[in-house]
């Protein structure tokens, strides 16, 4: 039977199997090609959720120190390692933000309620494209609430299929869908004065 499967995703997959075979048998060696391989992405969607380096690290670690102790828990039937280790950081993450709410409560509630937008016409592909402050897109993303910030992460950013990125955020696909379409529509109102000005200046 041939494979669906490109040769290099399966050789990669294969790979990864056998590393969690000998990490399960206590092989502790084969950790560090799990965390070479692994590692970066991992940190990098830990840090668009939380913008805080400290934090995206301390994240990754948590991640990993997981594996380690406990890498029975890692099904290569209900997806791939790199979506387990982003689902370990994503409670990690979670519970550090948890806390940090709890002391600015009323200030973040306050900035919740700045954040709902209505729909637009124009599609939020359009804004970014429109853009061409790219630091200024970063601060749009980072000031969407967690929810949608996580959706726009998982699946414009680091391009996960729906399935994977539902199973990390422990949502259905239909809710992931949903915070995906706001998130988009949020961060086009926040493009928005963007795009103007660079229609202004284009035009002139």
């Amino acid at each position: 039977m041939l494979s669906l499967l490109p040769m290099d995703s399966r050789s990669g997959r294969d790979d990864t199997l056998g590393l969690m075979a000998r990490l399960r048998q206590g092989d502790a060696q084969a950790l560090e090609p799990l965390y070479r391989n692994e590692s970066g992405a991992v940190y990098r969607y830990a840090l668009a959720l939380c913008a805080n380096p400290a934090w995206a690290a301390d994240a990754m670690q948590e991640a990993f120190v997981a594996l380690a102790a406990s890498p029975e828990t890692f099904d290569p039937l209900r997806g791939s390692l790199g979506g387990w280790l982003a689902g370990v950081a994503r409670h990690h993450l979670l519970s550090r933000w948890r806390e940090a709410r709890r002391e600015v409560q009323d200030e973040e509630a306050q900035d919740g309620a700045q954040t709902v937008a209505a729909p637009l016409a124009d599609t939020p592909e359009t804004r970014l494209i429109e853009s061409q402050d790219q630091t200024a897109v970063w601060q749009a993303i980072q000031a969407l609430p967690w929810p949608f910030r996580e959706a726009l992460v998982l699946v414009d950013l680091q391009e996960r299929a729906y399935v994977e990125a539902a199973r990390i955020a422990g949502i259905e696909i239909n809710t992931l869908r949903s915070r995906l379409y706001r998130a988009r529509q949020k961060l086009a109102q926040a493009l928005q004065p963007m795009a103007t000005l660079s229609r202004q200046g284009s035009a002139a």
